[in-house]
């Protein structure tokens, strides 16, 4: 292998891909029901983003007639959308009750609070606000996460019901969730080979790997069963993720450290990252890398 790699702060998780069945009715879903803004719709694909900068956080792409992923395959287990604060959470908690919208659950992880539905497709989604870092607590280095019961009536009570715009605009993806065939051989790409720092593994099956001092960014899990195969082709879910990574000094570094691994990174100008490439990992999901200019020091 070669010399260790570790990615430093800053870096997060940019665009989520998704396989959609109905263009329209995922539409309703992440504009309504979330209060995405539609960026741009051009045949059978649309983007949406949370805040001013024109960034897509989602970019949908229809494949009528395709299949819900079936159960027991790898890919999208959920990707966690991140609120600026307790507050926007609850104001979304507040938008969900108006329309009825169903929840599958809601936790206190100790290091933020959390609430967990579907989309018309089935992919996981959840909504999260971090709590306040410094109640976080590391132990030898790997964060304390729990899992609780979360008090929704003290997240509505503490939260205006109304927010000043649909969606919080300092909403971002948080982090995503994989299921996956081989935890081990995963967590040596993500981590060997991406940089990504090992940050919980005490849930049994499954790891968190993080960039920073963060709690997570990428999880991992063996869930659907060890050897899981991958969905059918014609499948609706995770199409490919992008991993934003902050200005040109590291992002090279990183294509260095992956050249000389024997991993072809080939970098390309992008519309939406300046600079990026893409690789699948182990379970063939599509994992674009690319240079977030703005964040650039």
């Amino acid at each position: 292998m070669t010399d260790s790699f570790t990615l430093p702060a800053g870096v997060h998780i940019g665009a989520i891909a998704l396989s959609v069945r109905d263009l329209d009715r995922s539409l309703s879903f992440y504009a309504q029901v979330l209060g995405f803004h539609l960026l741009t719709r051009q045949g059978d694909q649309a983007a949406l983003s949370a805040g001013l900068d024109h960034r897509p956080l989602f970019v949908l792409n229809e494949k009528p007639g395709a299949r819900q992923r079936p159960p027991g395959t790898t890919g999208l287990f959920h990707v966690a959308i991140l609120y600026p604060s307790h507050e926007a959470l609850g104001t979304a908690l507040h938008l969900l009750h108006r329309q009825e919208y169903p929840l599958r659950g809601a936790s206190h992880h100790g290091v933020s609070e959390a609430l967990y539905l579907v989309d018309p497709d089935k992919n996981g989604i959840e909504l999260y606000a971090d709590v306040p870092r410094e109640q976080w607590k590391w132990v030898e280095g790997k964060v304390q996460m729990v899992t609780e019961p979360l008090d929704m009536e003290r997240l509505l009570k503490e939260s205006p019901s109304v927010g000043p715009a649909p969606i919080a605009p300092r909403t971002v993806i948080g982090h995503i969730h994989l299921q996956v065939s081989d935890l081990e051989q995963s967590a040596r790409f993500y981590s060997d080979l991406l940089g990504f720092r090992i940050t919980q593994s005490n849930y049994p099956g499954a790891l968190f790997l993080a960039a920073g001092e963060y709690h997570h960014h990428i999880g991992l899990n063996i869930w659907g069963g060890a050897g899981a195969p991958p969905p059918p082709e014609a499948s609706t879910g995770l199409r490919s993720f992008t991993i934003a990574i902050p200005g040109s000094g590291t992002f090279e570094r990183l294509v260095a450290h992956l050249r000389a691994a024997g991993i072809d990174a080939s970098p390309e100008v992008s519309p939406a990252t300046g600079l990026e490439f893409s690789l699948e990992d182990p379970d063939g999901i599509r994992v674009v890398i690319g240079m977030d200019s703005v964040s650039e020091t």
